[in-house]
């Protein structure tokens, strides 16, 4: 069991966790700090590190970015402290996530002559929409079906998001956070691409669960070669803690602040 889970959704974004529940979820695991990643997202904590009933919780935020040759990856800032260039890019991306949540809904009640009931507010996500989906009666799609026939990439009621640029999510962050990471590298069309912008990171996630074998290996000479630290976590959008994350040796390497109480 991994000592620090630094992946973790809550219902502030697409995840099934809500915050205050998630100490209790923490100490069914047995993982002693989480890592609060939610999308496009701060957190109302008071200190970049808090303590909450006995589990170390760290603010952090998982922001999507596109780099100068349309690559998207996701970047994971720890240990946030609000400024006000960070507080902007966040309220942007928010407007843009609920103009296009809106446009999707729209498009899928639209298309198969239902009324999905889900409301659109900060932190919206596709994954709102697909639960919403499966959840109706007369919808023929389930959750995963929703995304392959609906609301992927290419299918029929995809709008894309806008996001910032890799050069502008990377200051912003770094301006703003302890450590920035890049978010599980090998889930990307082009893992070689994503790993040469960790070069211009603090981190990469090393340990994630992808779900199949995989090499590691290429992420591995990603951190020797530009001298990265290590993140993980299990990218948690149930109430599944600690399926991935990183040894107590590795959570200390990171250097994030101590929790305040």
């Amino acid at each position: 069991m991994p000592y620090a889970d630094l992946h973790v959704h809550t219902t502030r974004s697409d995840g099934q966790l809500a915050l205050e529940d998630v100490p209790a979820a923490a100490t069914e695991a047995s993982v002693p700090v989480v890592g609060l990643t939610d999308h496009d997202r701060l957190q109302p904590l008071s200190s970049p590190v808090v303590e909450r009933d006995g589990v170390t919780i760290v603010h952090g935020i998982e922001l999507r970015v596109e780099s100068g040759d349309g690559t998207r990856v996701d970047l994971l800032g720890y240990g946030v402290e609000r400024t006000a260039d960070l507080e902007r890019t966040v309220e942007r991306v928010q407007r843009n996530r609920r103009e296009r949540g809106r446009a999707i809904v729209d498009c899928v009640e639209d298309r198969l002559g239902i009324d999905l009931d889900v409301d659109v507010e900060d932190g919206f996500g596709r994954p709102h929409v697909a639960r919403a989906i499966a959840d109706h009666p007369d919808a023929e799609y389930g959750y995963q079906g929703a995304f392959d026939r609906l609301i992927g990439f290419g299918e029929p009621c995809y709008v894309p998001r806008e996001v910032p640029s890799f050069e502008r999510g990377r200051q912003v962050l770094a301006e703003a956070c302890a450590v920035v990471s890049l978010a599980h590298p090998l889930r990307y069309r082009d893992p070689a691409d994503a790993l040469e912008l960790a070069a211009e990171l603090d981190a990469v996630e090393l340990h994630y669960p992808y779900g199949r074998a995989v090499d590691r290996d290429p992420v591995e000479r990603a951190i020797d070669r530009h001298g990265l630290a290590v993140t993980g976590g299990s990218d948690a959008h149930d109430d599944r803690l600690g399926l991935a994350g990183l040894s107590r040796a590795e959570y200390r390497a990171l250097e994030l602040p101590a929790p305040v109480r």
